[in-house]
This record gives C-alpha cells, structure tokens and sequence, in this order.
C-alpha cells in the first residue's frame, strides 16, 4: 500500500480523495462565503460582501400583509408573489421594500392620521 493508494473493500484500491468521498466526509466548499462561492476569489473580498446580502435577501421568502404568512418570492425584477394568496407584488429589484419605498409608505401613513384628527 503506498502513500496515494488506500485498500477500502476487498481488492478495490482507491485514490484517498475517492475513499472519503466513499465515506461521506467531504468538506463543504462555501462554510464561510456562502452563495457568493461560486465567484470564487474573483471582485474582491468587499463587493463579494454586498452581493451576498443582496442575493440572501432576493431568494429569501417575505412577509406578506395580506394573508399574513412568509409566503412572497422573487419571480422577476421588481416582481414579488405570494405562493399562498397569489397576489402579485410590484416591489424593488433585489429586495421587495426599497428604502425609498419604505419612507414614502411611513409619510403617507403619517398624513393620513394628521388628515384623520
């Protein structure tokens, strides 16, 4: 037996890459990047960064107000649907509230309860 050959069942001998793949103790390749893995060293460490919480947040599943469950998910580009009540949703790129859409949401909101008093 040398050094790259290991006897794993009977008179099978097998590269030691190949027996642990045998034994199911592969490594995972993404522990610490994540879905941004498949960029490898490429764009740099910081950009790497952003677009992961970009992406976690895109195939997340959103809340959603009209039937009240985590249900809303990306379909296109500033199309957000519900997979429970299937409403569809004109929302933000990446995410389904954009900040600026937040903002205007909370100011109308706020006038509407100072036109209410």
């Amino acid at each position: 037996e040398t050094g790259y050959q290991r006897r794993v069942h009977g008179d099978h001998w097998l590269h030691p890459l190949h027996s642990s793949l045998l034994r199911g103790i592969m490594a995972k390749h993404t522990d610490k990047v994540g879905i941004v893995g498949k960029y490898g060293t490429r764009y740099g460490a910081n950009l790497r960064k952003r677009v992961k919480k970009i992406e976690i947040s895109k195939h997340a599943k959103h809340f959603c107000h009209f039937c009240g469950r985590f249900r809303i998910k990306r379909l296109a580009v500033g199309i957000w649907k519900c997979k429970f009540c299937l409403k569809t949703i004109a929302g933000g790129a990446w995410t389904l509230n954009t900040p600026s859409s937040t903002t205007v949401r909370s100011t109308i909101r706020r006038l509407r309860e100072m036109a209410e008093k």
